[in-house]
C-alpha cells in the first residue's frame, strides 16, 4: 500500500537530508511535501465522512436536510 511507504521514518529522515542541501529547491520539495500530506488528509477525511454517513444513515439524512434548510434560507 502507497500510504505504508509514507509513514515509514527512515524514508522520511533519508528524504529530509536531501531536501536540506538543496537551497531554493529544498523549499520547493518542502512545499510538495506539505500539499502531497494535506491531500492525503483531506482524502482520508472524506472517506471517514462517507463511512460515518454508510453506517449512521439517519443522521446522516438529517445532516441532509438541515443543510439543504439552511441553503434555501440563506439571503445573497
Amino acid at each position: 500500500m502507497p500510504e505504508q511507504e509514507d509513514r515509514d521514518p527512515s524514508a522520511g529522515a533519508s528524504r529530509d537530508a536531501e531536501g536540506a542541501g538543496g537551497g531554493a529547491g529544498g523549499e520547493v520539495d518542502w512545499e510538495a511535501e506539505r500539499r502531497r500530506r494535506r491531500a492525503r488528509f483531506l482524502r482520508e477525511l472524506a472517506e471517514a465522512r462517507a463511512l460515518r454517513d454508510r453506517v449512521q444513515p439517519r443522521r446522516a439524512k438529517a445532516a441532509r436536510l438541515r443543510h439543504a434548510m439552511r441553503m434555501r434560507t440563506f439571503r445573497w
